[in-house]
């Protein structure tokens, strides 16, 4: 799709993206695939539409997560959200990200996961039992978003009549992240993260009083850390936030995304009916065909070429994983949504050392919900228009009004 007189996409901006884009961006990724794919965003700032980029980027050692410096402006530090931002794992490096991704990945082991199943299969199930108590279902309002927040709340051990906000404060955390967010914006990710670290800090004291079986409850095993070290309490609590966030996020959208591209897909949707067996692929297309996570940032360090282009140290690359998983060089018939696809070679996650570290929580909760969604209700069909999170840097629903038939 050309962008209305601009057809080399030479002024396309992510700040102020164009009209129609945050209801379909991959015509614009397409055009400035094959126009502009390290495009210019600003002076020392580009945006990358190729798998093959994206990729390299993603491998790359000459390359930094670090935000201290993009965040500082953009976030108006010292603030409560630029600490949150700066301290979590996803937008630090090493030895920081090493040392709490090591502890935070052996609090959130593969044991701890397989534990969880019949928590998040019972869940479910609840939840499909109400779904028809719903006059009008919506799919993100009655089932999606409530999974991460009752297995995050679980993880942690949160009492549940405490987690009446984590969702609210988790849009407001992680709307701070869009590439231009707005004072008004900045000020409720202030307060959800100041109001979330006082509830965290009650919840810390209380289990070092009482700590939680060291098996199950990854609170208390945070606390404890390692053998080689602890978490300081700043580290603590800002990695609680990011582990909400995280699943919060990529779970809801990646539940919500995916039934609705199933339901505009109905012959995937029957596919999938009948063999339940193609839910691991089926899972790893709709995160490929609709990611959660459409944007992601690194900073070079050194002097890099990227697609043929030279650019220098200092230049801030935003990922467009969204495009690199529509890219044709990578995917056959990439716009065709395929639950057998193989390979799926997807960036939905991430890569290397900053893959997603809660990817597999993530999948258990997905292919629990949708599967347990299709088997319920083989008949389910769209009610209404959704409608859409106008975000840029995540893709998903608000609502997803469904008739359960």
């Amino acid at each position: 799709m050309p962008i209305p007189g601009d057809p080399d996409c030479s002024g396309f901006s992510l700040s102020a993206p164009p009209e129609g884009f945050i209801d379909d961006p991959y015509p614009f990724y397409d055009r400035l695939r094959s126009h502009s794919p390290v495009h210019r965003l600003g002076p020392n700032s580009v945006l990358l539409t190729r798998h093959a980029d994206v990729l390299a980027v993603y491998r790359s050692p000459l390359v930094s997560s670090d935000k201290q410096r993009e965040f500082e402006q953009r976030l108006a530090a010292p603030s409560p959200i630029f600490e949150h931002h700066t301290t979590s794992l996803v937008f630090s490096d090493p030895p920081l990200h090493t040392r709490v991704r090591r502890i935070l990945m052996g609090a959130l082991n593969q044991k701890v996961i397989f534990r969880m199943q019949a928590g998040v299969e019972a869940l479910v199930q609840h939840l499909l039992d109400t779904l028809a108590d719903h006059p009008r279902p919506d799919l993100i309002e009655n089932f999606a978003a409530h999974i991460p927040v009752a297995v995050i709340g679980d993880l942690l051990n949160m009492p549940i009549n405490e987690r009446g906000p984590l969702s609210a404060w988790s849009l407001d955390i992680l709307s701070a992240l869009e590439p231009a967010p707005a004072p008004e914006v900045l000020a409720r990710a202030n307060t959800a993260v100041t109001d979330f670290t006082a509830a965290l800090r009650e919840l810390v004291a209380h289990r070092k009083r009482y700590p939680g079986d060291v098996e199950t409850d990854v609170l208390t095993r945070l606390l404890q850390g390692d053998a080689e070290g602890q978490l300081s309490e700043a580290e603590l609590l800002h990695n609680c936030i990011f582990l909400l966030n995280a699943g919060h996020e990529t779970t809801t959208k990646l539940i919500g995304n995916g039934m609705q591209a199933l339901l505009h897909h109905r012959d995937q949707f029957d596919r999938l009916v009948a063999d339940a067996a193609l839910l691991p692929t089926a899972i790893e297309e709709l995160l490929r065909f609709e990611s959660p996570l459409q944007l992601n940032n690194r900073l070079s360090t050194a002097p890099v070429q990227v697609g043929g282009v030279n650019l220098p140290a200092g230049t801030f690359m935003t990922l467009g994983v969204g495009a690199a998983n529509r890219d044709p060089a990578a995917f056959d018939r990439p716009e065709q949504l395929d639950l057998g696809r193989r390979p799926n070679q997807h960036l939905a996650f991430g890569q290397g050392a900053h893959a997603c570290s809660g990817m597999n929580v993530a999948r258990l909760e997905a292919r629990i919900a949708i599967g347990g969604l299709v088997a319920r209700y083989p008949k389910l069909v769209a009610s209404g228009l959704p409608v859409r999170d106008r975000r840029v840097r995540f893709r998903g629903l608000r609502q997803l009004p469904v008739q359960l038939c």
